[in-house]
């Protein structure tokens, strides 16, 4: 933000990682939940597919992520894509959601067999089963490492820079470079913040489950 004082500029460029934040989470989340259901489906040719998706994912930096969805569909198909920040909530969706997908099959892997059976036993479909009977436990379970990759998520909104995208560090960067360091220092300030209210609320989110004995 060209003119701005330094307070001014930080704050904008951390709606951006605010903003590059909540729309990954209200994306991933579900998109975590269809791959972690594509990845454990019988069909072996879709889930085999599935399972190469998550690896190549995992197993590749989020920064590099970032410049093929940002370079690729110009260079291959000649469409370039439409902004730098849809980029980045590109890149960011596609990663993390492959990671809650690995978080959301650890959870249901981990509920007992002998709760589906009981499930059948009363004459509950599968679906039934899953929604009233799994669902919330699995939430229970899940609520600690979800935690982290949220904590982690706020953090690698950061990385939005390295394609051009106006986030905090940008901003700090700016004025660094025009001899203040404050600005600098301030940055893990607001990231301390923020990440301290996640903090207490993933907490409290994880207290409120605490009727689930599992």
């Amino acid at each position: 933000m060209l003119g701005a004082s330094p307070l001014e500029s930080l704050t904008s460029g951390f709606i951006f990682n605010i903003e590059l934040f909540v729309i990954t989470l209200v994306l991933a989340l579900p998109l975590g939940l269809v791959i972690t259901f594509l990845s454990t489906s019988k069909f072996k040719p879709l889930k085999y597919v599935m399972k190469v998706y998550i690896w190549v994912i995992r197993g590749t930096p989020l920064m590099l992520q970032l410049f093929v969805i940002l370079y690729a569909p110009g260079l291959l198909f000649g469409i370039p894509m439409s902004s730098r920040f849809t980029a980045a909530i590109a890149a960011f969706v596609i990663n993390y959601s492959a990671y809650f997908s690995e978080i959301y099959r650890a959870g249901i892997e981990s509920i007992s067999r002998g709760q589906y059976e009981a499930g059948q036993v009363l004459g509950m479909t599968r679906s039934q089963i899953f929604f009233k009977v799994i669902l919330l436990q699995v939430i229970k379970r899940i609520v600690p490492p979800m935690g982290n990759e949220v904590i982690t998520l706020t953090k690698d909104t950061s990385l939005a820079r390295v394609i051009g995208v106006a986030e905090i560090i940008m901003s700090a960067e700016r004025f660094t470079k025009q001899g203040l360091i404050w600005p600098l220092f301030s940055t893990g300030l607001f990231f301390l913040v923020f990440n301290g209210v996640l903090s207490l609320l993933l907490g409290w989110i994880e207290k409120k489950m605490d009727y689930f004995r599992v």
